[in-house]
């Protein structure tokens, strides 16, 4: 039995790691495809589509039954609302703060689905959760940079992206249970499609304007989106929202070896920090006991 649970974690673990690494490259496409002349709401609403009529496929090839009644109804709302509010606050918020304190502002996330767990879930907060998330925290604002600048308003709205989001995963928590990971994300793809879809339809398409572009985005709905929900439902199945959480913060730490890589930019002592102090943190989330049944 301890070993099953054993092997369960790390499960766990390893399939949230894949999804941040997978949302962190996010950027390095979404940068290719808005050199292509790509919109911002275009691009969601082909990133939503693709990847929603490919969990489609998927569940029909699989035969895997689609959701009804109030689960179908839950999921549908934690797309229409919950990632399209985060998607919503987190590109305006573009506009008034710059990337860094944006990002900053968004990694608050773990704390409030910490936060969050204690009251809603019941979960006990130990020690071991209290120093990992100091550490997230700390090397996430290294990572990102402390001397960002913005207006209020940029910040209110990078707030109000880290809110919605912790709702989202508290709620996901909740709704999504074993075996489910891919009709629930088909379900929130599609009705954040539907929305972005709207958007678009009044704004005007702002498509790609070459086939390098097209293949950014479908990179995006394919790998940042499909792979990326995935298996961030299938691993907080197995480890819990507040651990999930904080494994995510890896994610900024694929952006920076990225764009590192892909696009050139620069590496500094302070980056190489805040990766430690996450990886730091990683590793005492992974030698704490396993807290599947405290968070769900």
């Amino acid at each position: 039995m301890v070993a099953s649970l054993t092997v369960s974690r790390f499960a766990g673990f390893a399939l949230v790691a894949l999804s941040a690494a997978s949302f962190g490259i996010m950027p390095i496409f979404a940068r290719f495809a808005y050199a292509d002349g790509a919109g911002t709401t275009t691009m969601l609403f082909l990133r939503f589509s693709i990847g929603g009529l490919f969990l489609l496929g998927v569940m029909k090839l699989r035969r895997i039954a689609f959701p009804r009644g109030r689960q179908l109804l839950g999921f549908a709302l934690m797309g229409a609302v919950g990632y399209t509010g985060q998607s919503f606050c987190y590109f305006t918020a573009l506009k008034y703060a710059s990337a860094g304190l944006v990002a900053l502002m968004l990694y608050v996330y773990p704390a409030l689905v910490t936060l969050l767990s204690v009251l809603f879930l019941h979960q006990r907060l130990s020690g071991r959760t209290v120093a990992a998330l100091a550490l997230a925290l700390a090397g996430t604002a290294l990572i990102v940079g402390l001397g960002s600048s913005g207006q209020a308003r940029g910040v209110l709205l990078g707030l109000g992206a880290a809110g919605i989001y912790a709702v989202y995963i508290i709620c996901g928590s909740r709704l999504i249970g074993p075996g489910m990971a891919i009709p629930s994300s088909g379900v929130i793809m599609l009705a954040a499609a539907l929305m972005f879809g709207g958007f678009s339809a009044a704004g005007g398409l702002q498509l790609p304007h070459s086939a390098f572009g097209i293949a950014a985005i479908a990179a995006i709905a394919l790998i940042s989106t499909v792979v990326a929900l995935v298996t961030f439902f299938a691993g907080m199945e197995r480890v819990g929202p507040t651990n999930a959480s904080m494994i995510s913060t890896i994610e900024p730490v694929v952006t920076v070896t990225a764009a590192a890589v892909f696009l050139g930019e620069p590496i500094r002592l302070l980056n190489v920090v805040g990766g430690c102090l996450i990886l730091g943190s990683l590793a005492i989330l992974a030698s704490s006991p396993a807290q599947e049944k405290q968070e769900r």
